[in-house]
C-alpha cells in the first residue's frame, strides 16, 4: 500500500478540519439568518393580531359585528402585503382580505369558544407564493358571546429569493475557503517541514571524506530541535568513528610494516650468500622473534575485535586483588631490580571476576607504568573500597605529566603521547585498549590523571552478586 508523505497527511488532516469547520460554521449561519427573518415575521403578524384584536374587542354588540370589515380596513391601512381574514362567532366570515386563502388546518384549530390564544405560524404555498400565518381567538365586548377567530399572513416570497441567493452565495464562499485552506495548509505544511527536507539534503550529501555538515539549530522549529541535536550529535560520533578508524588502519600498516620489514631484510640478507647451518639458525631465531611479536598483536587484534562486538565472555569467580598484584610484583620483579624500581601495594580487597582477564589488565597497566618510571622510583598501588558497591584499585607511577590533549585518547589501539614519552623497545600500543576492554566487560570504568610529574590510572569494578 503507498504510504502518503507527511506533507500530504497533514494538508489532509487540516482540510478536513477546516472544512468541518466550515461547513458548521456555514449551516449555523444559514439557520440563524433563516431565524431572524422568521422572528422579524412573526413579530409583525403578532402585532397585526393584537391591532385586530383591539378593533374586535370594540364591537359591544351584535348587530355592531357588521360594521367590523370597515374598521379592520381602516385599522389595516396601508398594510396591502398582509392577508386578514377574521370568523364571527358563529364561523361566519366576517372579512377576508383579497386573495385570502388560509389552510383549513391554521383556521380549524381555533374554534370559537375554545379559549385558544394563537397558533402558528404555518407556512404554505400557493399560486408560486409562499405564506406565514398565523391565528388566534380574538373576544369582543358582547356580553356572553364568544370570541372571534382572526388569521393573518404574509407574503414572504421575497424572503425566499434572498435566503436562496444568500445561500448560494454562501456556500460558494464556504467552497472557495475550503479551497483556500487546502492550499494554505499544503504551503505551511512545506514550509513546517523544510528542516525536514534540510535533514535529507545534509544526509544525502555525507560521505566518509565530508562528515563535517551539521544542521544550523537556529533555523530549525523548537519540536524539531531535539532532532537536529541528535543528528549532528550522530555526525559527530560518526566523524570521531572514521577518524578512528582512519588513524587505526594507519596505524595498524605502521606496526606491521616494521617486523615484516625485519623479516624481509633478514632474509634477503641470509639468501645473498651461501652461510653456515650456525649462521641460518641465528637468523631463524630472529626471524621468531617478529613472529612472536606478529602473533602476540594478532592476538591482542581478536580479543579487542570480541570487545568491540560483545563477544567477550567473563567469569564470576572470587579474586583475591592484592594476591593478584603481589603475584604480579614478582613477575616484574627482575626488571623493576635492574632500573631500581620499588613496587608498593596497600589495601586488600576481593572481587568476583574473571581471574585470568583481570590479571592481564592489571599486568598491561603495571608494565605500562614501569615502562615510564623513572630510575630509583616507586610505583604505588592502591586497593580500597569504592561505596558500598564497588572496589577501586589505583596504580601510579612518578614520570613527564602526560599533556591534557592526550589524556583522552591514551585508551585508543595504537595510540602513544609525545615522542618524549616513548622509551625504546616499547610494545604496540594495545595494552591499555586492552585493559580497557577487559574492565568494561566486567561493568566497571577505568580512567586516567596526570598531573605534577605523576600518572595515576584508576580502575573502579562493580560488585556482582552471585
Amino acid at each position: 500500500m503507498r504510504q502518503r508523505s507527511i506533507t500530504a497527511r497533514l494538508t489532509m488532516s487540516f482540510a478536513i478540519a477546516s472544512t468541518a469547520v466550515l461547513l458548521l460554521v456555514g449551516v449555523l449561519v444559514g439557520k440563524l439568518v433563516e431565524g431572524h427573518f422568521e422572528q422579524q415575521d412573526l413579530a409583525a403578524l403578532d402585532g397585526k393580531l393584537e391591532l385586530v384584536r383591539h378593533a374586535l374587542a370594540k364591537v359591544d354588540d351584535p348587530a355592531a359585528l357588521e360594521a367590523v370589515p370597515d374598521r379592520i380596513s381602516d385599522a389595516l391601512v396601508g398594510h396591502h402585503d398582509l392577508l386578514v381574514a377574521v370568523l364571527g362567532p358563529d364561523r361566519r366570515m366576517l372579512y377576508a382580505s383579497a386573495g385570502a386563502r388560509f389552510p383549513a388546518t391554521l383556521l380549524g384549530d381555533i374554534a370559537p369558544g375554545r379559549g385558544a390564544v394563537r397558533v402558528g405560524p404555518l407556512e404554505w404555498s400557493e399560486g408560486g407564493q409562499a405564506f406565514i400565518g398565523i391565528a388566534g381567538a380574538a373576544p369582543t365586548g358582547i356580553a356572553g358571546g364568544k370570541a372571534a377567530v382572526v388569521a393573518i399572513a404574509a407574503n414572504i416570497e421575497h424572503r425566499r429569493e434572498f435566503m436562496t441567493v444568500f445561500l448560494r452565495s454562501l456556500w460558494l464562499a464556504l467552497a472557495t475557503g475550503i479551497a483556500l485552506t487546502v492550499l494554505l495548509g499544503w504551503i505551511a505544511a512545506r514550509r513546517g517541514l523544510a528542516p525536514v527536507r534540510e535533514m535529507v539534503r545534509v544526509t544525502q550529501g555525507i560521505s566518509a571524506s565530508r562528515l563535517d555538515e551539521r544542521l544550523a539549530l537556529e533555523t530549525v522549529p523548537v519540536e524539531l530541535r531535539e532532532l537536529a541535536v541528535a543528528f549532528n550529535q550522530m555526525l559527530a560520533r560518526l566523524a570521531d568513528s572514521f577518524r578512528r578508524l582512519s588513524d587505526f588502519s594507519s596505524d595498524l600498516a605502521h606496526e606491521l610494516r616494521t617486523p615484516v620489514s625485519n623479516l624481509m631484510t633478514e632474509t634477503q640478507v641470509a639468501l645473498s650468500r651461501i652461510r653456515s647451518a650456525d649462521e641460518y639458525r641465528e637468523v631463524l631465531y630472529s626471524n621468531l622473534e617478529e613472529y612472536e611479536r606478529l602473533a602476540r598483536m594478532t592476538s591482542d587484534m581478536l580479543f579487542l575485535a570480541k570487545a568491540d562486538n560483545g563477544l567477550i565472555t567473563t567469569g564470576h569467580e572470587p579474586v583475591d586483588l592484592r594476591a593478584e598484584v603481589q603475584d604480579l610484583f614478582g613477575f616484574y620483579e627482575a626488571l623493576c631490580e635492574e632500573q631500581g624500581i620499588v613496587l608498593r601495594v596497600e589495601g586488600d580487597a576481593v572481587v568476583r571476576a574473571d581471574r585470568a582477564m583481570l590479571r592481564r589488565a592489571i599486568g598491561n597497566l603495571l608494565s605500562n607504568a614501569i615502562r615510564y618510571t623513572p630510575a630509583g622510583a616507586s610505583i604505588a598501588v592502591s586497593i580500597r573500597p569504592r561505596g558500598p558497591e564497588a572496589t577501586e584499585l589505583s596504580i601510579e607511577n612518578p614520570g613527564e605529566t602526560i599533556d591534557p590533549q592526550h589524556l583522552p585518547r591514551l585508551f585508543d589501539r595504537f595510540y602513544r603521547a609525545e615522542a618524549s614519552r616513548r622509551p625504546a623497545g616499547e610494545g604496540a600500543g594495545l595494552g591499555l585498549a586492552i585493559a580497557k576492554s577487559i574492565v568494561e566487560a566486567h561493568g566497571g570504568t577505568i580512567t586516567v590523571a596526570s598531573h605534577d610529574d605523576s600518572t595515576r590510572f584508576t580502575v573502579v569494578l562493580p560488585h556482582i552478586s552471585e
